[in-house]
């Protein structure tokens, strides 16, 4: 894809994939200011296929939960959520994603791979902007739950309440080997 038939939607429209395990509030920060940007934005919740293990304790479905209400409570309003499942073919990823997704024009990454393959593919590619990331980081948060102190001030209040909902830190506490 070059810029030049690239449609004015798809210019204005731009995808961010994430893990989002949990989501947190430096992914709201990243999500705000980039769907500030554009007319709408894509956001891929990737490795859709994993749950229940410590890195990727959340299923999809749970992910989509936490992003989307926290979205509409921060009445952020132009966004399509979709799980992408990995298919560890890098060859053919790009594909895969645009197959997944509605039409897009502009890639935000940080990661180098999905920055190169997406380059490759004849996409403008962003970096993501950073929020904290000392503070704000899925492991970090995912630590903090497993030792019981203070996640819940690293998420916006609908992850905590959907994570308490779901018994999430029991479920992880349980996958290390905790309980």
């Amino acid at each position: 894809m070059n810029t030049e038939t690239m449609t004015n939607r798809q210019a204005s429209t731009s995808l961010i994939i994430g893990r989002f395990q949990p989501f947190h509030k430096g992914h709201l920060q990243v999500i705000s200011k980039i769907a500030a940007e554009c007319d709408q934005l894509i956001v891929g919740i990737g490795s859709a296929q994993y749950s229940h293990t410590l890195d990727n304790p959340f299923t999809a479905g749970e992910r989509h939960a936490m992003i989307s209400e926290s979205l509409r409570d921060a009445d952020i309003n132009n966004i399509y959520l979709v799980p992408v499942v990995d298919i560890n073919r890098y060859s053919t990823w790009v594909s895969h994603v645009v197959s997944m997704v509605p039409p897009f024009g502009i890639v935000y990454s940080n990661n180098p791979l999905t920055k190169r393959l997406f380059h490759e593919a004849g996409y403008e590619v962003r970096g993501a902007p950073m929020f904290n990331r000392s503070v704000y980081s899925g492991t970090k948060v995912r630590e903090k739950m497993l030792h019981g102190n203070g996640w819940e001030e690293l998420v916006p209040p609908a992850v905590v309440e959907i994570v308490q909902r779901i018994d999430g830190v029991g479920r992880l506490r349980e996958l290390a080997g905790m309980e």
